[in-house]
């Protein structure tokens, strides 16, 4: 039966700079790599055999692939890199300190732009030192100026759909090294989740979250590995 490892990537440089990071190419910290590899440990530990490995286009997400498939000893992995498993856009939000951020716009306007469904931050600004359009690794992409969960998650499922389903349909084992919202769009997408209720659901960093799909690529029973570091999942009809 097909499974889906989901690895948020560890502890980026802006994680610990306190600051809205979205697109920007930013590098993991000590801790971050550390995470990584713990994620790859257990995904050894567990005894699980990756067939295929996805990740975005965003140094945090790659290395965290890499550092995961050298601890589980999986190097030879195929990998598929690809933006549509970019962390969403924060708009005009991206590279501010959130907790002057919050101090400015208040701390529940800043909750609902983080954690709302549908309500997306302020657009980049058009001379914004963070406009991603002459990047080469987005060349001839439509770029999101800003994005919520929602707008994250129309850009993931067509991507699921035309490009993982298919591999997971064979019954092949597949690692998604990625970000909070990606993964969360794939979560939403997978289970069903309601609009009101996929607001609650946290991703931790570095802890491998298993799937089990049916023949439908429905999930049938989800287990974070590392247990003392889970969070609530939704439930498995």
């Amino acid at each position: 039966m097909p499974k889906l490892i989901l690895l948020r990537h560890g502890q980026s440089q802006w994680n610990l700079a306190d600051r809205f990071t979205g697109w920007v190419d930013v590098d993991l910290t000590s801790r971050g790599e550390a995470e990584a590899t713990k994620g790859g440990q257990l995904i050894k530990a567990a005894g699980l055999a990756i067939d295929r490995c996805y990740t975005s286009v965003l140094t945090r997400a790659i290395r965290t692939s890499w550092l995961a498939l050298h601890a589980a000893g999986q190097t030879f992995v195929p990998e598929v890199k690809d933006w549509r498993l970019n962390e969403r856009h924060y708009g005009g939000l991206t590279g501010l300190n959130k907790t002057e951020t919050a101090e400015k716009h208040g701390a529940e306007q800043v909750r609902i732009w983080r954690r709302s469904y549908d309500v997306p931050p302020p657009p980049l600004a058009e001379d914004s030192e963070y406009d991603f359009s002459k990047d080469r690794r987005y060349q001839g992409a439509k770029l999101p100026r800003t994005e919520s969960l929602k707008t994250t998650l129309d850009r993931v499922q067509p991507y699921w759909d035309g490009e993982m389903a298919p591999h997971a349909s064979r019954g092949e084992t597949l690692l998604v090294a990625a970000h909070g919202n990606s993964i969360r769009a794939i979560v939403k997408l997978l289970f069903r989740v309601p609009d009101d209720k996929i607001v609650a659901v946290e991703i931790p960093t570095g802890n491998p979250l298993v799937v089990e799909l049916d023949d439908g690529l429905r999930p049938t029973a989800a287990r974070y590995l590392d247990e003392a570091r889970a969070q609530a999942l939704p439930e498995v009809a």
